[in-house]
């Protein structure tokens, strides 16, 4: 396939490779146990690469189902044509509850106001809601209170005996499923199995369990159940380092952030660089003036350490990052305005990485490519032409 060339005028571009993405969840779906399948999450944006395209091309590598954190993630997905599962887990009283039971969206509850929310809005579509029943096993973020429990399960259990709804899925969340062999994660995994007990009594039977995320699908294969949910891991980036780097588990990550130096210029030395001079020019150099910002989702807190392309050579930018630009010392090198520099990207070109810039920043990699604004024009390498997509595989109903 011919990938489009990028606009000429660009400032600050992120490259994203779904040729890349396609190949992580084929990937990782070789990874699953036996019977699962696989959910592709795409909140916040698709983690900063762009929700459709990525969510497109995450149904043609074979992801059966799309998660979404809020309901207008899920509803820009059926907007836009997908038609496949979608779960949505984010949910606040009064949201858009109806249009996304009229939409078909798997809706996440955790407490006796989410089920009466789904209730009332299965009523006034005229059909059942289709709910995913939370359990805390002891994230202590949403999701139901083990104690509470059995009243959330009789409840549903009632509703979907009134058709109201359809319990089509049970699940929780791991703490600490980055942190191999951390005490929680069998605690967890014991306390899971107890509320699958609890359901199972009261006369549920789902169409999927899930509890994995991208470092419990990477390393505990005995809770991938019927269902997996990658976010991170879609994307190319590894979990956490005491997980494994990507390379260890073929993915390869998908943006590039690259922008065009705006200024190159000769300085002495004792020239001091940017907000409250923390850099000063050991000697005469050249600095190098890239266009990009905390404001493009730059973290400020990689001042004086972020990594960066330039000129052939990795250097660290000189002094505090700005709103919308930052400097580089070349030193003895040279360069000329509208050169690249390249922010991260795969680091297979001797460019940084998004982790490299995570340690820099004291963060971990979701946040570096998930924090890039929308003045990054995105370009997309490797979209599938409509004709081969018409023919590829569809995301559908999940076992």
């Amino acid at each position: 396939m011919n990938d489009p060339a990028p606009p000429e005028d660009w400032r600050l571009r992120a490259d994203i490779d779904l040729a890349a993405l396609r190949g992580n969840v084929r990937a990782l779906r070789r990874r699953l146990a036996p019977g699962a399948a696989l959910m592709a999450v795409v909140k916040a944006d698709a983690y900063g690469h762009g929700l459709l395209p990525c969510a497109r091309a995450a149904r043609e590598a074979g992801a059966a189902w799309i998660g979404t954190a809020t309901p207008e993630e899920a509803l820009a997905l059926r907007a836009a044509g997908d038609t496949g599962r979608v779960l949505c887990w984010l949910w606040v009283p009064g949201g858009p509850w109806r249009r996304a039971v009229e939409a078909g969206v798997d809706i996440s509850v955790s407490g006796r106001w989410a089920l009466t929310e789904a209730v009332a809005a299965a009523r006034a579509a005229g059909r059942p809601a289709r709910i995913h029943l939370k359990v805390d096993t002891g994230l202590g973020r949403n999701g139901c209170p083990p104690a509470d429990w059995p009243d959330l399960v009789a409840a549903a259990r009632a509703a979907e005996a009134s058709g109201a709804v359809r319990v089509t899925g049970l699940w929780s969340h791991f703490a600490c499923a980055d942190e191999p062999g951390h005490p929680s994660i069998a605690a967890q995994q014991r306390a899971f199995a107890d509320a699958l007990a609890v359901a199972a009594r009261a006369g549920l039977d789902p169409e999927v369990r899930h509890f994995a995320n991208s470092p419990a699908t990477l390393t505990l294969p005995e809770a991938h159940y019927d269902l997996v949910r990658t976010g991170v891991a879609v994307y190319g980036l590894s979990p956490s380092p005491e997980v494994g780097t990507p390379e260890d588990f073929g993915l390869r990550p998908v943006m590039t952030l690259r922008a065009r130096l705006a200024a190159v210029k000769r300085v002495p030395g004792g020239h001091g660089v940017s907000y409250g001079h923390r850099y000063v020019t050991p000697g005469e150099t050249t600095l190098a003036l890239v266009p990009a910002g905390y404001a493009d989702g730059v973290p400020r807190h990689a001042s004086g350490g972020g990594p960066v392309l330039v000129a052939g050579k990795l250097r660290m930018i000189a002094g505090r990052v700005a709103m919308d630009q930052f400097v580089v010392d070349l030193g003895g090198d040279s360069a000329c305005v509208g050169d690249e520099a390249v922010l991260f990207g795969p680091g297979d070109r001797g460019e940084p990485t998004a982790e490299d810039w995570a340690r820099a920043a004291g963060t971990i990699g979701y946040e570096i490519v998930t924090r890039i604004g929308p003045r990054v024009t995105r370009h997309y390498l490797g979209e599938t032409p409509p004709a081969a997509e018409a023919a590829g595989p569809k995301g559908g109903q999940a076992r």
